[in-house]
């Protein structure tokens, strides 16, 4: 059996930096191989008009298998196998439709950046893009897989933009996608095994009740009286009309009542002038920016603040840790921040100015806040 490299996708964003791939990625590997294989035997029936399938062996001999994983941003290594024993042991048969497929795929896309609607005769079919309901589930803002093309042209990009208009240009009704929720559970269905969240924003949302997750959800129901938070991730599905309904759930926890992340959302829904005629409201997307920058990079086991808007549209977060007083107010335009900290006992204090757009700048705050503001610390 011969082998040879096919394909070298690459993960970018902040989850893959470390050169690793999240298991729940392994599916969209799977699914972007039957999507390769597709496109492959509809090239094979174009350039052979007088048959009415491929051939037998067409994908029996050709086996695509992820044999390795490349550090730097991920990078999945995936083969083509040959199990025919061919002659011609580096160029398994029918070898030039799996190229000629990367190639349609990464042209399907780049046409999605660009007026997909003017898609020319000779593109790839779009019965195909229903496959995208799977490659790029998982994908968050910020985060893409790059694909890299056979014939040596433009690589592709397929972010959470581009796979929506794909999907939207495809026979699918639902448009499924990962999602990370927070809110409450005023309701709970034990005959119908269903309940509805409501969202921090207040949005409801349904769901099913799963029996590994039936506990978890019965006690927040319990305490919804006393406005206990969960942090739901679950696979939901958004309907044409943008409506969304979970369809499955992947865990469900309860939310700290400082967690940072719900507490902007809560400030999602201010307006200028609320602060006595004045104060700017902060804006979506710098609260998105924090939300996302405090998940993924603030430690789990300091202190969570206390979390205030300010008067010019910014984020104040706040400490009280025995003697210790600190603050860090946060610009969410410019992405930095300046940090004060005081000791109540000796009058010490320090400040310092933040990016918050550097990894060395978080990585200070974390070993700050570790050894002043951890209960016990001196």
């Amino acid at each position: 059996m011969s082998r040879v490299e096919f394909l070298r996708p690459e993960l970018h964003g902040p989850r893959f930096d470390d050169g690793g791939i999240p298991l729940e990625f392994l599916g969209d590997i799977a699914a972007l191989k039957e999507l390769v294989v597709e496109v492959a035997k509809w090239r094979f029936l174009e350039d052979n008009p007088e048959r009415q399938r491929s051939p037998r062996g067409f994908t029996d001999t050709a086996i695509l298998k992820l044999t390795g994983l490349e550090s730097g941003s991920a990078v999945p290594v995936i083969e083509l196998s040959d199990t025919s024993h061919s002659l011609v042991a580096a160029y398994p048969p029918y070898r030039r439709y799996f190229d000629e497929a990367i190639d349609y795929i990464v042209n399907a896309i780049n046409a999605a950046e660009q007026d997909i609607r003017q898609w020319a005769d000779h593109a790839l079919p779009r019965r195909f893009f229903g496959y995208f309901d799977r490659i790029g589930r998982g994908l968050r803002e910020g985060e893409y897989i790059e694909f890299p093309s056979r014939s040596g042209t433009a690589s592709a990009r397929l972010d959470r933009e581009k796979r929506r208009v794909l999907l939207t240009l495809s026979s699918v009704k639902e448009l499924t996608q990962e999602v990370s929720l927070r809110g409450t559970i005023p309701e709970a269905d034990q005959r119908g095994m269903t309940f509805k969240l409501r969202t921090i924003p207040g949005r409801i949302v349904s769901g099913p009740i799963e029996e590994q997750h039936y506990d978890s959800i019965m006690e927040a129901f319990n305490a919804y009286r006393g406005g206990d938070r969960v942090l739901v991730h679950a696979i939901g599905k958004y309907d044409k009309g943008n409506r969304l309904r979970l369809s499955s759930i992947q865990h469900i926890s309860p939310l700290d009542p400082l967690d940072v992340p719900a507490r902007l959302d809560e400030l999602r829904g201010m307006r200028d002038g609320w602060l006595d005629g004045s104060g700017l409201a902060p804006k979506s997307a710098g609260l998105d920016w924090l939300s996302t920058a405090f998940e993924r990079r603030y430690p789990d086991d300091a202190p969570l603040p206390y979390t205030y808007p300010t008067p010019e549209g910014g984020i104040s977060m706040e400490w009280s840790v025995e003697n210790n007083e600190a603050m860090l107010e946060i610009d969410i335009d410019a992405h930095s921040a300046e940090w004060f900290w005081l000791d109540l006992d000796s009058d010490d204090k320090f400040e310092r100015t933040l990016n918050m757009d550097e990894s060395a700048d978080w990585q200070w705050l974390a070993l700050e806040i570790r050894s002043k503001l951890t209960t016990g610390s001196a």
